[in-house]
């Protein structure tokens, strides 16, 4: 049975991920210091002999006994309200932490894949974002603590590929949404549906033009996983290239929740990048990957999702 590793595995993306691999016959080992991430996401998985969770910080020393085929780097915050919340933190999982990993990948004979952003393109430049765009980011603004740690840990990753031959892959993941998102994640979707859901105004920053291409979790887990057993050590975006503008996703939601909120506007946060879509050429050609989820579809079932967890902490 093979065995895979995967830090961050109690948050949003890894707890989805630990089902993946326990339904495709792995044995998980989801590691996690629940900074961000919640035992909750995983407690259906306690008591499954093929999961297992470890509470650890991956910028201290990873110790696993036995052989371990894959990892997959997951650790980090990762919505603006949370690397804004701990900076140091966020700098130091992309960096120490993914050094780490990588050691262990390395000691292991494991392959490696690296969760990288879409925030490696910064505010772009160029649009839709290809793999081969190197970005437009502020490496001292307040989001340059997420940006850069990520952009490092890709070049760490990318180093320990060239220098020590490690089998490493990664993943350039694009807007995410879906079941298992905190109702205080600070990003749009979450944001919009617990105004939404509770019929209170729905903030939109700036005019609402900004765009985003938001994929919903069932594919972007489907895509990482034919990433990790494909041959590419290059970065690959994954993400859904249906662009909308924040305005008409508040709008979207509103509608599809029956809710009497109004939009408000407020004050667009610094360095906020104004598009975002993901070229996903490499995914559909090289995987044969492409997002099968519409935005209605996927919004329905979070929405159902979000309407528990409201009525559950109401």
């Amino acid at each position: 049975m093979a065995k895979v590793l995967i830090t961050g595995g109690a948050g949003f993306l890894g707890s989805h991920l630990c089902e993946r691999f326990i339904r495709e016959g792995f044995k998980v080992i989801c590691m996690d210091n629940c900074i961000t991430g919640s035992p909750d996401n995983i407690a259906h998985l306690f008591g499954n002999p093929k999961f297992h969770f470890i509470k650890h910080d991956v910028t201290n020393f990873i110790y696993l006994a036995g052989k371990l085929d894959y990892i997959l780097h997951f650790a980090s915050p990762a919505s603006p309200i949370d690397y804004l919340k701990l900076p140091i933190q966020t700098l130091k999982v992309g960096s120490l932490g993914t050094h780490k990993a990588l050691g262990l990948a390395k000691e292991k004979k494991a392959r490696f894949l690296l969760a990288s952003t879409s925030e490696v393109y910064g505010d772009p430049l160029i649009h839709p974002q290809t793999e081969s765009y190197w970005g437009n980011v502020n490496p001292v603004g307040l989001r340059g603590v997420y940006d850069e740690a990520k952009r490092f840990a890709e070049a760490l990753t990318m180093a320990y590929h060239r220098y020590h031959s490690l089998d490493t892959r990664i993943v350039r993941i694009f807007n995410t949404y879906g079941p298992r998102m905190r109702i205080n994640d600070g990003r749009a979707i979450p944001a919009f549906l617990s105004q939404a859901l509770s019929n209170e105004p729905v903030s939109v920053f700036g005019d609402g033009m900004q765009t985003r291409s938001v994929c919903y979790v069932d594919d972007l887990i489907e895509g990482i996983y034919r990433l990790l057993m494909s041959d590419i050590n290059e970065p690959v975006n994954i993400g859904n290239p249906d662009e909308i503008t924040m305005l008409d996703l508040a709008k979207e939601i509103i509608e599809a929740t029956n809710s009497k909120s109004k939009i408000i506007f407020e004050k667009l946060p610094e360095d906020d990048p104004k598009v975002r879509k993901p070229d996903t050429t490499i995914a559909n050609t090289e995987l044969g990957w492409k997002a099968q989820v519409s935005r209605k579809e996927g919004l329905k079932h979070t929405i159902e999702y979000f309407k528990k967890k409201l009525n559950y902490e109401s």
